[in-house]
């Protein structure tokens, strides 16, 4: 009857003294707030890529994204699975010039495509004229044009040299940021030029990408380029243009 007691007395003590330990904390993976913090972490980044899953069905991701050095890239390799048009026609008061872009340089030509859609290059001009060389289109001394760039958002894009296109005359290719610290000649996505420079700006090929080539309008070419300029190669009558998809 002793040991019974005894037995029974041992084993009350063990279940109060397991009940008294101290319980594990939490990592910090478990801890709520850390949760709602990775959450918050992921939501982030979607939203900057616009994910589909934070949008109203009827609202398309590049009607709402910002672009940036880290999401260019990965949104126009989406987009250039869905929007295949590669011909535009660039209206000037000297007659249109109409553009076929390459496929084979799909985030130069999405990039292009994409601008076109969102009316970038509508009432922008071709502003740096250079003679027996190229002609350079896509920017304006206006507040507008400032406000589209900062709405659409602020990128480069990486140079695409090695698909064997060449500056040929009539080709058009996207010039480098003039940003100091731009060592591997990334393009500036909002400008772009054409070369009229015969047989071709061969010097070119290394450092820029050529996206496209005029199939329509040389002559309108060579009209803007023999425009008389300014010291910083601006001409001194403006030519406005209007850039739409013909398909």
């Amino acid at each position: 009857m002793l040991r019974y007691k005894l037995s029974l007395f041992t084993i009350i003590l063990l279940i109060f003294l397991t009940g008294c330990q101290e319980k594990p904390k939490k990592s910090a993976q478990d801890n709520e707030h850390g949760a709602i913090k990775t959450d918050t972490v992921k939501k982030q980044k979607q939203d900057t890529m616009g994910s589909k899953d934070t949008l109203p069905a009827n609202v398309k991701v590049e009607d709402t994204i910002v672009l940036n050095d880290d999401n260019a890239i990965p949104f126009f390799f989406e987009y250039n699975k869905k929007h295949k048009e590669n011909k535009v026609r660039i209206s000037t008061k000297y007659g249109d010039i109409i553009i076929e872009l390459f496929r084979e340089t799909p985030y130069h030509r999405s990039n292009f495509i994409y601008l076109t859609k969102k009316g970038y290059f509508n009432d922008t001009y071709f502003h740096r004229v250079v003679k027996d060389f190229i002609i350079q289109g896509g920017n304006s001394d206006s507040r507008e044009t400032s406000r589209k760039r900062n709405k659409i958002g602020r990128y480069l894009l990486p140079p695409d040299t090695k698909k064997g296109f060449k500056h040929d005359r009539g080709v058009i290719s996207m010039p480098s940021s003039d940003e100091v610290d731009n060592p591997h000649k990334l393009a500036s996505p909002y400008e772009f030029f054409i070369v009229v420079q015969s047989p071709g700006a061969y010097h070119l090929d290394s450092n820029y990408t050529a996206f496209g080539r005029v199939i329509q309008g040389m002559d309108v070419v060579d009209k803007i380029s023999e425009l008389p300029t300014d010291g910083r190669e601006w001409p001194h009558e403006s030519v406005r243009m209007k850039v739409e998809i013909i398909e």
